[in-house]
């Protein structure tokens, strides 16, 4: 077995993680900054027990994704290729809480889509149309009923060879679809280094067939976006984007100023007038 291996964080606890490597899992002394789904290169010690690792380096991140703690930004998972966001009816999921995360999805470098969850419920027309509106800008939506197993067949394919987070309100099934992926039921199991539970976990990655990743984060739902600057805002509104790049003048405000194209595609229907509100409210949180 080689003494330096690279590996997967797959477990983080509050001073230690694991890491996969194709030799095994081994338990690493955690490392400052280092998060689950990092990449790192670890040294085997081998000890009277077993062996144990020593991350000696983290590897390059091609996406990393933070949330904010007591009015710091702390980072917590690294090299998600997609965000898969949870919305329901029942409890409703707020155009804001969509706008957010397609925000920081595109800040992260991150591809961001819809589950439409508890499609087993009647959906009345003015949530089918809150829908409509990301169909619109190209935001692919796939429809499912984690309860009832409905379409996980299908979202299991579109994950083929990604890594995912989930996320959405408390009540849109987050943690049963999850399960309902892995396998395993995440509301009563507790993670294990065979040397007892930790209790301190703060978030892991489940690994299934068709190289799909799943990093499952307790307690990832709204997020704060004050600290994020006018181009990432406008960035994660594409169509307003697009749009801005015929306005008059190079420092409009987008919302009286003279020749402001945003503002004329608004009157035309051609931009959505709640993505427009949430674009001008997250301009203003500061």
């Amino acid at each position: 077995m080689q003494k330096v291996q690279t590996g997967q964080v797959i477990e983080f606890y509050s001073n230690s993680c694991l890491v996969k490597t194709k030799f095994g899992k081994f338990d690493c002394v955690a490392i400052k900054n280092v998060v689950v789904g990092d990449f790192v290169e670890v040294e085997i010690i081998q000890d009277s027990k077993k062996p144990l690792g020593k991350i000696i380096k983290v590897n390059q991140r091609d996406s990393k994704i933070s949330k904010r703690i007591k009015n710091q930004n702390k980072l917590f998972a690294a090299n998600i290729s997609h965000v898969g966001i949870l919305v329901t009816q029942i409890p409703k999921t707020s155009s804001e809480f969509i706008d957010k995360w397609l925000v920081k999805a595109n800040a992260s470098n991150i591809k961001p889509f819809l589950i439409n969850n508890k499609v087993d419920m009647k959906q009345e027309k003015n949530y089918l149309e809150k829908l409509d509106i990301y169909k619109n800008i190209n935001i692919k939506i796939i429809d499912t009923s984690a309860k009832y197993d409905k379409n996980i067949s299908e979202l299991k394919e579109f994950l083929t060879d990604k890594c995912v987070l989930f996320v959405g309100n408390s009540g849109a099934g987050k943690s049963t679809l999850t399960s309902k992926i892995i396998g395993k039921n995440l509301k009563i199991s507790s993670l294990s280094n065979d040397q007892g539970v930790h209790t301190t976990s703060v978030s892991s990655l489940y690994e299934i067939d068709s190289n799909i990743k799943i990093i499952d984060s307790p307690g990832m739902r709204d997020i704060a976006i004050e600290n994020y600057s006018e181009r990432e805002i406008i960035n994660g509104f594409e169509e307003i984007h697009n749009a801005s790049k015929y306005c008059k003048f190079n420092n409009c405000n987008h919302i009286d100023n003279e020749g402001c194209n945003i503002t004329k595609k608004l009157l035309n229907d051609e931009i959505n007038e709640s993505r427009y509100n949430n674009f001008i409210k997250f301009l203003n949180i500061k």
